[in-house]
Parts: C-alpha cells; structure tokens; sequence
C-alpha cells in the first residue's frame, strides 16, 4: 500500500498566489520556435554534398590513411566505413575514428562480401552524391572530385572513374588487364553502355538515382549487377579517367578467379 504525504497550513495563512494562465498565442509561439530549431538541426544534418562509403575487410592500416585523406577533400561530407567482419586488427584501429563528427563506422559481426557491406552503407547515404572508395589505397581519393565534377555540373546522373580511359598500361598485370577488358565488352554489349572500365570501384552516383536500385549481390557481383540495373532504367554512365596503384594478391588484393565468374553470372542475370 502507497501513502501519500499532505502538506497542513495555518487557516490565517495568506491564500497562493495563481499564475495567470499562458495565452494560446504564447504556447504557440514556444511550439513554433521548437519545431524551427528542429527543422534547422535537420536541415543541418542533410547539408552534406558528398557520401564516401568505405567497405574494408582485413585493412588495419591501409583504412586509416584512406580516411585521412578523404576527410581532406575539400567538400561537405559524410564518411560511413563498414568493417565487413574483419578477423584481424581492423577493428581495434576504427576505434581511432569514433570521435569525429564526419566519420561513421558500422561493423558486420561476419564476413558478407563487398556488396554487402556497400548495402549497409548506401542505407546510411545523405549527400547529394554518392561515391564508393575501396580501402586498400589503390584508388587515390585526390581522384574523387573529379569523378563527380559531373554530377555536381548537371551534366551525368551516375559517374564512373576509369582506369583505362587514359591510360591502359596504369595496371602492370597483363591477367587483369584481360579479365577487366573481356568483363567490361560482354557488359557493354548486353547492356548497351559503352565502357572502358565497368570494374572500377569508383562509381558516384546521384543519391536518388543510387535509391532507386535494389542490389541483391553480397560480394563483387555488386559492379556488373548495378552497371546492368542502370541499364535497364536507362541511366546514362559517364566515365572519367582516373590513376591506379594495382596490388598483387600478396600484397591483400582479394578479387580472384571465383569472382570473375560470377561477374560473368551477374552480367547475364541481370541483362536488360
């Protein structure tokens, strides 16, 4: 059982002052100004040019230095790294971004695959633009301004950084220079597009352009499947030539054979 206390006063005791009540034009004033300070802390939060999603798998070091000089480009923007499942350090050094502002970072208890992990971070996508970055550093993020000079122009919708526009010789392996160029024309020719280079990571998009697919590939099935599904609502891909720093398989590359083929899969899948 509860008891409730009662206060007692003397009977002589003078009678409580009432405040008068607030006027309805006063609550709504307060009600006006809260719901304009809210609209503004929102309108704060969506103020953000660009998206960086950084997928990283097993790139302890590599991933802090790619964070470092994409939050020098100088643009608004927001950085979402999703540490897909790493078994190794990864982890411990992410715990190094969590105080800053413009760095979100989302873990996968378990290994998913890239496409996965770009999945997660798209859900998380508020700039105006939208662009992937791998974390192994053989995509240079000086480079991402200039694949999305076209977006920020009105002139592409969807942009993609070639690394064989300009320069073909920029990847010394002869295997995967092959492989990029047999990929690439099957996809063209049953896509329609006219690419150099549908492989690359960077692929920028127009945020509302990147909404309207729904990916369903986990690992590197992700790049033919989306350059197909653009095809099919027609999008236009403008490519734009782009450095490379190709690294071996010893050195952490982790695309291989198994993933060609299901490239290969995915490009009859999802063909218009």
């Amino acid at each position: 059982m509860t008891s409730t206390a009662h206060s007692s006063s003397p009977l002589n005791a003078p009678p409580t002052a009432i405040a008068p009540p607030e006027s309805t034009s006063a609550r709504a004033e307060v009600l006006l100004d809260g719901a304009e300070s809210m609209l503004r802390r929102e309108l704060a939060a969506e103020a953000v040019e660009l998206t960086i999603v950084i997928p990283v798998f097993n790139e302890p070091i590599t991933v802090l230095e790619i964070v470092h000089r994409v939050r020098a480009l100088p643009i608004s923007k927001q950085i979402v790294v999703v540490n897909d499942g790493s078994t190794d350090a990864t982890a411990t050094s992410l715990q190094q971004l969590s105080n800053l502002a413009d760095v979100t970072v989302l873990h996968h208890d378990v290994n998913r695959g890239k496409g996965a992990a770009l999945q997660t971070g798209f859900q998380q996508a508020r700039g105006r633009f939208v662009i992937v970055q791998d974390a192994d550093l053989e995509y240079d993020p000086s480079d991402i301004l200039r694949v999305i000079a076209p977006l920020q122009r009105g002139e592409s919708d969807v942009v993609y950084g070639s690394r064989y526009l300009d320069n073909a010789q920029q990847d010394p392996s002869a295997v995967h220079r092959f492989g990029n160029w047999a990929l690439t024309s099957f996809s063209n020719l049953l896509t329609g597009h006219r690419l150099t280079d549908m492989e690359t990571c960077y692929k920028a998009f127009r945020r509302e352009v990147l909404q309207r697919i729904h990916i369903e590939q986990n690992r590197f099935g992700f790049e033919p499947e989306i350059t197909a599904k653009l095809a099919k609502q027609q999008v236009q891909i403008r490519e734009v030539g782009i450095s490379y720093a190709c690294r071996s398989r010893a050195e952490g590359k982790k695309i291989g054979w198994r993933d060609l083929l299901n490239a290969l899969v995915c490009i009859v899948r999802y063909r218009r």
